[in-house]
């Protein structure tokens, strides 16, 4: 019997042919899982290592989709004084975390091995909060927190500053 163009050559070979193609889905789904990163959860007391990094249960995680400006980098107010900007930004994710244990949700990996998270503490979104209050800017999300800070010229938009991505740039290691 012929469907289109294909001879059906018997119950053996379709086993084998069958064998095959969910071997080629796990072998597809095993890589795809090894791409995004095994989902998981940690809940517990943070240790903040910048404005947008921290240590949770031995893990170190990155704040998933904001960029906060690196420790040692400063901007400038109206009036042309230097503020430690990366510290502010420090001692702004320092408050949120130190008001109880966070529960946080790790997608993928980011290039250095750190787990990209999702954290809330008593409801509240982390990330977003970041971001809404001025110490870090959206970087693939919460864009709308960062047009209302930039609005209210809260936070970093009180002051002349370089994205934290350029200042890298421009300040390699």
């Amino acid at each position: 019997m012929d469907f289109l163009g294909w001879r059906r050559v018997g119950r053996p070979v379709d086993i084998v042919v069958a064998l095959g193609l969910l071997g080629l889905l796990a072998i597809a789904g095993a890589v795809l899982q090894l791409r995004l990163g095994q989902g998981s959860h940690l809940s517990g007391h943070a240790t903040v290592i910048d404005g947008d990094s921290l240590r949770l249960n031995g893990r170190e995680l990155r704040l998933e989709g904001i960029d906060a400006p690196e420790l040692r980098q400063s901007c400038t107010d109206r009036a042309g004084q230097i503020v430690g900007c990366g510290r502010q930004a420090r001692q702004a994710l320092a408050r949120l975390a130190g008001q109880g244990p966070l529960s946080c949700e790790i997608g993928k990996s980011d290039r250095y091995g750190r787990g990209l998270a999702r954290c809330r503490q008593d409801g509240v979104d982390i990330n977003a909060a970041m971001v809404a209050a001025g110490h870090a800017v959206a970087y693939g999300a919460f864009r709308r927190e960062e047009d209302a800070a930039r609005a209210a010229g809260r936070g970093l938009w009180a002051l002349n500053f370089d994205r934290p991505e350029a200042w890298r740039r421009a300040h390699p290691r």
